[in-house]
């Protein structure tokens, strides 16, 4: 308990909060020392009151922001109702979710989940369930390129190419190819009669905001389609509005068989969406995968509420303006220590000489929120409700940390 004295805290709230987390929680993250209590808009707050402007969104979640009205209305709302009903039984906002999301994209159907990771997870099992009702039960590799990320369970991780993450934990999912991201040649000769299935993220986030050429990904639709295989997108960091369109794949005009979704979805509520086409849909029967928490009715209903604001044109718009200012201002910064700036929309990256967590830690004195993108990338995923004036405001603050790394 808080012991008082003469009305003030003598223990104070930071700290004991850093040291229960020190004491109790497992140590696979290293956080900076201050404690997040709230925020507004664009703006986040510690207990201290210090004042952050957010320029990762909890790793691109967080796309409208904090303390949206509507978006606390739609929760406050929904836990009036069921919280939970298991995905034994119909709820309203499940069905209509799945309803919104097929009517926006390619998909036909939808199978909901609790994370990116669990989204990908379950695209390999659904690939491989395609080939086996097709009687090709030698046909279960999966196909997936440098520098992707597609989480740390163990089948994603097996597609997951780094060793750091993956030495520890072999032996991993069986099965698997790794190509040369960006390039045909190399994806041309991984791709064959055994494979089930290529992933790829459009836009590679942890990888360090990698775009995919045009050229690239129609190559990977045309090889899927010579070896009977699926095209898997991993949408998880760049889809939902980030790149200036619902989804990545619109700007390249090639359509995959699954996609996988996840982290803005629902304003920071757990959520995952596999999104497929009947072909792939009509090979799942009962029993082939579930989830006890998934799409259950207050996640939903506010993923509705999440999905129909972002997916209006003037809101893509807005993204992809402030995204294009964004790329400017930062190409327009003369420093030594930047080798290159590239992304699409509100997912950029600052390619640097220099390892960034030093950069990244400076930032927090200057009051700002920034994140990496592997050892030697900054990345930008603010909040899709990002102003101009924001990536001015970030730019003044960013300057002199630079200056102060060059030393």
């Amino acid at each position: 308990m808080k012991e008082m004295k003469e009305g003030i805290v003598t223990i104070n709230l930071r700290e004991q909060i850093i040291q229960q987390e020190q004491q109790h929680v497992v140590q696979s993250y290293r956080r900076p020392p201050f404690v997040l209590t709230n925020g507004e808009g664009m703006t986040v707050y510690d207990s201290d009151g210090n004042a952050y402007l957010d320029w990762v969104a909890g790793i691109a979640v967080n796309s409208l922001g904090y303390g949206d009205s509507e978006i606390i209305e739609a929760i406050q709302q929904a836990a009036t109702g069921l919280l939970h009903t298991s995905n034994l039984y119909h709820t309203a906002p499940h069905a209509q979710l799945a309803t919104q999301l097929c009517e926006h994209s390619f998909a036909d159907r939808v199978f909901f989940c609790n994370s990116g990771a669990e989204a990908n997870e379950g695209a390999i099992k659904f690939s491989r369930k395609v080939a086996y009702m097709n009687e090709r039960h030698d046909k279960r590799e999966i196909v997936a390129f440098t520098g992707a990320f597609h989480g740390r369970t163990m089948g994603a991780l097996a597609l997951t190419p780094r060793e750091k993450y993956q030495k520890p934990f072999a032996p991993l999912m069986g099965g698997t190819a790794i190509a040369e991201f960006n390039n045909i040649d190399s994806a041309r000769v991984a791709i064959g009669e055994q494979t089930a299935a290529v992933i790829v993220e459009p836009i590679q986030g942890e990888g360090g905001i990698n775009v995919a050429d045009q050229a690239f990904l129609q190559a990977l639709r045309d090889l899927c389609d010579e070896h009977d295989a699926l095209l898997i997108f991993d949408e998880i960091q760049c889809g939902v509005g980030r790149t200036g369109t619902l989804w990545a794949y619109e700007h390249y005009e090639v359509i995959p068989d699954i996609l996988t979704v996840a982290k803005p979805l629902a304003a920071g509520l757990p959520i995952g969406a596999i999104l497929m086409t009947e072909k792939v849909a009509s090979a799942i029967q009962p029993g082939d995968h579930g989830s006890t928490f998934a799409g259950g009715p207050l996640v939903t209903s506010v993923a509705g509420v999440v999905l129909n604001r972002v997916r209006q044109p003037s809101f893509l718009e807005h993204v992809a303006e402030v995204g294009d200012y964004l790329i400017e201002r930062l190409s327009e910064i003369n420093s030594p220590l930047i080798k290159a700036v590239r992304g699409r929309g509100l997912i950029v990256a600052v390619e640097m000489t220099v390892d960034v967590s030093g950069i990244v830690n400076a930032g927090y004195e200057h009051g700002l929120l920034l994140v990496n993108a592997g050892p030697n990338v900054l990345r930008f995923v603010p909040p899709l409700i990002a102003e101009k004036h924001h990536v001015d405001t970030m730019i003044e603050r960013l300057l002199p940390i630079l200056q102060q790394v060059e030393g």
